[in-house]
């Protein structure tokens, strides 16, 4: 492995400014949104796809694994160089190539971001509806990766479900397209494949018309049990919400002291749902949830019609995360999946398991499809303490599992689950998947140290490479 001819050879082909080597511009890019942290040893930020096939090539001839990486967001480590390499960022690929208003459909660079799509389609009266939390942030390139999700998942799937055509490096730096139709579902493939087979360069996207009307409920319970007990009634009476999201008391209070969202200083828990279609389709569904919701004990009902009253009723949803900061130096945000009829017990182990621990926990979560993301709160400068957050991770994960659920819905495996996958995964499970890597001409090339269980740490290569770095100094690699 020779780093510094590689560097050298980057530079030449894609620009001095766009290859960063000193360890001080390295540090930018050693974490991404989980607790894991890993140091690569070179970052180039391509333009072109050519430009991201030249790095590629490059770095095979030097020996050095290689990541993509998007807006830096994710939350599963699936973004940090594990084995060191070389870190190929997106975010220059910034651009919507073009809007297609007859065949609703969208070409983009992997480097844009979520929400530009949907900004940029609303003239035509079309968006792209797969909305993580990270909206505002996260790239597109990043979401077909970790096939992201997000609160209209329940009734619009995930990102895989709205991917119709792709441009991606292999890593042997060949360009290839697939979403011809014919042929094997390559483009199912990669969605969800977590940087693991190639590097997306292009995206054709599926758009989708605004619909007529949309209700937002905003409803409030006494107990978590009775909201998530009405969860499972409203999807068994055969409505199927656009949204369905839920947060509990400790999110509440993090979100009234951020945002002013009017939630009851003694609640619960709050449902946030969203029905849409024709008018009269959806005035008839929002009062049935409505009445659903009062069986099931809700004591207040907020309803929101224009643009402007719904957006009030998701500004606590969209500021949770952020607001939990408040609550303590760190937390760690966990993905789990349970079906939705074991909500209610699942989020009861949770709670428990979390009062072992003596771990505050809040939880925010897509309840509509079952998708946990209990964050528990902790300080990570207190010795042990990182240890026992992802102790009691594995625990809350095992109980998604042992309820007949997933390690993940829309995170991905990336670095910190790839040790749960044999929760559910068989070893010939495993062996299969990794032939496909193998196929694909990846093997341990591509995003190392990802989704397959391995005895190597991020840290230990990590400490590794830093000290490297310290010894040759930030200017051996010019």
């Amino acid at each position: 492995m020779s780093v510094q001819a590689a560097v050298r050879e980057l530079k030449q082909a894609l620009g001095e400014l766009w290859v960063l080597h000193r360890p001080e511009d390295l540090l930018v890019y050693e974490y991404d949104g989980t607790i894991e942290r890993s140091l690569p040893q070179a970052v180039v930020l391509p333009e072109t796809t050519e430009q991201v096939a030249a790095a590629v090539r490059i770095a095979r001839r030097h020996g050095l694994p290689v990541t993509a990486r998007g807006s830096g967001t994710g939350l599963s480590g699936g973004a940090i160089a594990c084995e060191g390499g070389l870190v190929i960022v997106t975010t220059r690929m910034n651009r919507i190539l073009s809007i297609d208003p007859e065949n609703a459909t969208a070409v983009v660079q992997p480097g844009v971001i979520n929400l530009h799509v949907s900004e940029a389609a609303a003239p035509h009266g079309l968006y792209y509806a797969p909305d993580p939390s990270s909206q505002k942030a996260c790239s597109i390139g990043g979401n077909i990766a970790e096939n992201a999700g997000g609160p209209h998942t329940v009734r619009y799937g995930s990102t895989v479900n709205h991917i119709l055509a792709l441009e991606f490096v292999t890593a042997d730096g060949s360009i290839v397209r697939t979403g011809e139709g014919v042929g094997y579902d390559l483009t199912g493939v990669v969605v969800g494949s977590e940087g693991t087979l190639c590097i997306v360069t292009e995206a054709t996207l599926r758009l989708l018309p605004k619909p007529e009307a949309v209700a937002t409920l905003l409803v409030i319970f006494d107990h978590v049990r009775e909201a998530s007990e009405a969860v499972s009634a409203i999807v068994s009476s055969g409505i199927l919400p656009s949204a369905l999201e839920m947060m509990d008391a400790r999110t509440m209070w993090a979100v009234e002291r951020a945002v002013h969202a009017g939630y009851p200083p003694d609640a619960g828990a709050v449902l946030l749902i969203e029905v849409e279609g024709l008018r009269e389709e959806t005035d008839e569904q929002a009062n049935t949830v409505r009445g659903l919701c009062d069986a099931k004990g809700a004591r207040e009902v907020r309803v929101g019609l224009s643009p402007a009253e719904r957006e009030s009723l998701w500004v606590g949803r969209k500021a949770a995360l952020g607001a939990l900061g408040r609550l303590a130096p760190s937390y760690y945000i966990l993905d789990g999946v349970v079906p939705r009829t074991r909500l209610p017990d699942v989020l009861d182990g949770v709670y428990a398991a979390c009062e072992r621990y003596d771990m505050p926990v809040a939880n925010v979560f897509h309840a509509g499809d079952g998708n946990l993301h209990p964050n528990l709160m902790f300080d990570e400068s207190i010795p042990g303490a990182t240890e026992r957050v992802l102790e009691l991770g594995e625990e809350i994960l095992r109980l998604c599992v042992d309820a007949g659920g997933s390690i993940t819905g829309e995170h991905g495996v990336g670095f910190e689950k790839r040790d749960f996958m044999a929760l559910t995964f068989s070893d010939a499970d495993m062996e299969v998947m990794a032939g496909l890597k193998r196929a694909f001409g990846a093997d341990d090339w591509f995003n190392p140290g990802k989704i397959f269980p391995t005895s190597k740490g991020c840290g230990e290569v990590s400490s590794r490479v830093k000290g490297a770095l310290a010894k040759v100094g930030p200017g051996a690699y010019i």
